[in-house]
């Protein structure tokens, strides 16, 4: 099989392309065209076939992360959105919950009141309702569909694009919003679709009705790039299967990622998760924090021997809207290697969020950025080399990144080296709240995990990161700077599904759970035949989202693989008591559980990546590219060191050297500070002792 993965960052368009028969794999970066992604992964992918001398039509399947549906939110440039809802209820989008982003602030920003992702005007309400009558789920008050035609026909005059429907218990029976959607295809045509009930068939419905407004909000512009993307491919003689990234650790088909691009939100962080898992593999590491820094964030995630965990229902958000579809738990925060040094009005000295991204970028990159970033104080203090920069294929300029550190340390009234150190020192500490956010604050002591440096500014920081956080080891994995587009090598296709049920232990009906198991499974069965895969290659993985009576938030718990009967559900009950207890030190054995939503996961095997093939030398010695001068704090003091600079292709296996030194690769550099030793495994990973 022969695989490419392509990430589009912030700044660099990141491809893998592996040979899984032949054991081989090859790397390449492009500058992001961030106008249109989609013409840098093409013309990357046919730059790294003409280098590798691969032939575009033998690829069997391209894997990607996209930004498009993140950035469309986090920049608020979506489609113009229209909603068709239940009457007297047009204003949950805007309401909320009673709980403000800031419980404290007289003056904060709300989300979804400051830059609703539908305006009030284009919010309608129709006459329909469905409940429970008798304890049975039935229609309360027929749909108005005259009322929803002449909406319709308001929407078109208005311009609206994309049309959301959301009707206040579609969870329990969609049949109101099912008939809308038959309404807009049939005389509707040109209108985007999302049904709440198609993408999140869950109760709480300011998150439902807020996820599905996500999801047509940014649909048909990541529609059209999924359209442009399969174009430009089948152009260029790349007829493969396209795959893209989901929030949830595995990859879905173009025609899904079309339809729901709200799973897509985490798309690039989450293949970062799943490439540093593998690599953590490599060196036989379960206890991981993946620190994936690029051009213009930092993302933070944790993985135990259990694997990744995803978000719970609480804390699951992207750009202040809270979104109701499973996602990989990573903390993000705008620091990376564009990150721009600032003083703010107050004279304070600052560091991002603000990125020079890939255009005009740093003031080093020569492309007319002026302002100081993390990268200029980087090569301002000696830790990059200019002549081996992106493998040598990129020119960089000291003495621009000079110029632009002058002009900060004047404003500061500091001397240059100190305000161009003082930019790593803020950043870096930056990044180290990001991993206690994750770490310390949910009960996980740093200093039993190791530190998996990804990106391409991730190695650059790592071990000072790590140095702070009192992390004992750094470890570089063999193309940190493509972490991303090499985890997209390593997932599986995955889709999930979800129904809301309301149960209690003491009020256990099994024949209603299996019923729905059965109805859900048959729902990812048709959904993984469409996708090509028959039910002997599929996995299905069954849980519970359960809590005590009277709790507001679930903890998910697995289910047996076969029917669930009073024999077995003793133990599903055991591991929500113990996984409570562990959470929240403490767990109520005597007390009813509550099931609140029965939730699949299917899997289909995917083609992945192979062990690496790395290369080495027989020395130390000879990896050496030169010895020059970088600046580094010794003993609370900045001083001029004697610093080496390797190749890592050149470097031997298992042979420990010492820092201070920099390793040159095409993705990234890695910075290794003085007093900590580093070692080649015969794996690929560099492990680095870090001095705490």
């Amino acid at each position: 099989m022969r695989l490419v993965g392509v990430d589009v960052g912030g700044t660099f368009t990141d491809i893998m392309f592996t040979d899984t028969d032949a054991n081989t794999s090859c790397i390449h970066k492009v500058a992001t065209t961030k106008d249109d992604p989609s013409v840098g992964i093409v013309s990357g992918i046919q730059e790294l076939c003409r280098r590798f001398h691969i032939d575009p039509g033998s690829i069997d399947h391209v894997f990607h992360g996209t930004t498009i549906a993140t950035n469309a939110i986090l920049e608020h440039d979506g489609s113009k959105t229209g909603m068709i809802t239940t009457e007297g209820f047009k204003d949950i989008l805007h309401i909320g919950r009673h709980q403000r982003p800031q419980n404290y602030s007289i003056i904060q920003e709300i989300p979804w009141q400051d830059r609703p992702l539908v305006e009030r005007r284009n919010r309608k309400a129709v006459k329909e309702r469905v409940g429970l009558n008798d304890g049975q789920v039935a229609v309360l008050e027929p749909l108005d569909e005259a009322e929803v035609r002449a909406v319709l026909d308001g929407f078109r005059e208005t311009g609206v694009e994309s049309v959301v429907v959301c009707f206040l218990f579609s969870y329990l029976e969609p049949r109101h919003e099912d008939r809308v959607r038959e309404i807009i295809r049939e005389e509707y045509p040109e209108f985007y679709i999302t049904t709440s009930a198609d993408i999140s068939p869950q109760f709480r419905e300011f998150e439902r009705f807020t996820t599905a407004a996500l999801n047509g909000f940014v649909g048909p512009k990541v529609q059209a790039y999924v359209d442009n993307l399969e174009q430009r491919l089948a152009q260029s003689d790349i007829t493969c299967d396209l795959h893209i990234m989901c929030s949830n650790g595995g990859v879905a088909t173009a025609k899904t990622v079309a339809e729901k691009p709200v799973l897509t939100m985490l798309s690039g962080p989450a293949a970062g998760v799943l490439g540093g898992d593998w690599a953590g593999k490599l060196s036989s590491r379960t206890k991981l924090i993946t620190f994936d820094v690029g051009g213009t964030s930092a993302d933070i995630a944790i993985v135990t021997e259990h694997g990744y965990s995803e978000s719970s229902a609480r804390d699951t958000w992207i750009a202040g809207f809270p979104v109701q579809v499973p996602m990989i738990d990573i903390h993000t925060i705008g620091a990376g290697g564009g990150s721009i040094a600032y003083t703010d009005a107050g004279g304070a000295f600052r560091v991002g969020p603000r990125s020079a991204g890939s255009y005009p970028g740093p003031a080093s990159y020569g492309r007319g950025g002026t302002q100081p970033t993390v990268t200029d104080a980087h090569v301002f203090l000696g830790r990059l080399d200019p002549d081996n920069f992106l493998g040598g294929e990129m020119d960089i300029y000291p003495e621009n990144a000079a110029r632009a550190m002058e002009a900060l340390a004047e404003q500061l009234g500091m001397d240059v080296s100190e305000a161009a150190e003082g930019i790593l020192t803020i950043v870096n500490n930056n990044m180290a709240n990001a991993i206690r956010a994750k770490t310390v604050q949910k009960g996980h002591d740093p200093r039993g995990f190791s530190l998996m440096a990804l990106g391409g500014a991730g190695p650059m920081h790592a071990v000072e990161v790590a140095q702070i956080l009192g992390v004992p080891e750094v470890i570089i994995p063999p193309n940190p700077g493509i972490t991303s587009a090499t985890g997209l090598l390593t997932t599986d296709l995955k889709y999930d599904a979800v129904q809301t049920l309301f149960m209690r232990t003491d009020q256990l009906d099994l024949e209603r759970v299996n019923i729905a198991i059965d109805k859900l499974e048959g729902q990812i069965a048709e959904q993984l035949e469409q996708a090509g895969f028959a039910a002997e290659e599929t996995e299905i993985r069954r849980y519970f989202d359960c809590r005590y009576i009277g709790q507001g938030y679930e903890l998910r718990v697995s289910l047996p693989a076969t029917k669930v009967t009073s024999d077995n559900v003793g133990a599903v009950w055991e591991s929500f008591h113990q996984y409570h207890e562990q959470e929240y030190g403490h767990a109520f054995r005597g007390s009813p559980i509550e099931i609140v939503n029965l939730r699949l996961t299917g899997i289909a095997a995917m083609p992945k990546i192979s062990k690496p093939n790395v290369p080495h030398g027989t020395a130390v010695e000879e990896a050496l590219v030169k010895r020059t001068n970088s600046v580094f704090r010794v003993n609370g003091t900045l001083q001029q060191v004697d610093t080496a600079f390797y190749r890592r292709e050149l470097l031997p296996f298992d042979v420990p050297f010492q820092g201070p030194c920099v390793i040159l690769q095409k993705d990234t550099t890695t910075i290794i500070p003085p007093n900590c030793t580093a070692v080649l495994e015969p794996a690929g990973n560099i492990v680095i002792q870090v001095e705490v």
